[in-house]
């Protein structure tokens, strides 16, 4: 009785191993590729898979979205530039099938051959082309890194360039060069403001040439200004059109 019990309790523990075997549950965002003494037979979930066992083997694949870092690459531009560039790449498995039998693992394969695409095109770009035009150049390596991985069943949905990091000599001669523009534009809006002052002025002459009153008296208010101010003694020429017209009058 005592080994019959020992058997049958054998008999329990191999029954619940068979059925954890038998049984999967895929989750929604999971696809289960089926292989059938080595061939696949289907592609199923999510929700519950029966297996036959040791006959049946489940691959588990991910639909949802990757996120993978590019680690920084050493670049060099076309204009002969040596920067530093990192990149993010989004990316899903669309066909699970060929994900599983293309690719031995299509997370490795997808960043290599990310960081060799980003090596090469941004190995064509100028320094100017590559800090300015970064939406152009993020949806060329997209379409680059989705031509190759679309055998395997990859989706990219996007790359984005995510820092560039220049060498410090190139950092003061690009710091030095955006001060001049600076300096540039600030003298020019100056000496349109020195134009436009001195046309009014001009403008203003003609009017008071017209008219001698109209300078006596701003003459006078000039002087009115002058002698608010905390000053003792105030040194200042007299008009002769003003004396003139003092004498006409006399």
């Amino acid at each position: 009785m005592e080994a019959l019990g020992v058997f049958g309790t054998v008999v329990i523990v191999f029954a619940l191993i068979l059925i954890a075997n038998m049984i999967r549950i895929l989750k929604e965002y999971e696809r289960g590729v089926i292989f059938r003494l080595g061939r696949i037979i289907n592609v199923k979930g999510p929700g519950l898979i029966v297996l036959i066992p040791i006959v049946d083997q489940l691959v588990k694949v991910d639909l949802r979205v990757v996120t993978l870092d590019v680690p920084p690459q050493d670049v060099i531009t076309r204009d002969n530039v040596s920067v530093q560039v990192s990149a993010v790449i989004f990316f899903r498995v669309i066909d699970p099938r060929r994900a599983v039998t293309e690719v031995q693992n299509y997370l490795y394969s997808t960043s290599q051959i990310s960081q060799t695409t980003l090596r090469s095109v941004l190995g064509q770009q100028e320094l100017d082309d590559l800090l300015s035009e970064r939406d152009k150049i993020n949806l060329l390596l997209q379409e680059i890194i989705d031509r190759h991985t679309d055998p395997w069943g990859i989706k990219v949905s996007s790359v984005e360039v995510k820092q560039v990091d220049l060498p410090q000599e190139m950092k003061r001669a690009m710091s030095a060069q955006a001060e001049a523009e600076r300096t540039r534009r600030a003298k020019i809006i100056a000496a349109e403001g020195e134009f436009q002052a001195s046309a009014q002025l001009a403008e203003a002459a003609k009017v008071m040439s017209a008219d001698p009153t109209a300078l006596q008296l701003r003459y006078l208010q000039t002087l009115s200004v002058i002698a608010a101010e905390n000053n003792s003694t105030i040194v200042f020429p007299f008009p002769i059109e003003l004396f003139k017209a003092m004498m006409g009058k006399s």
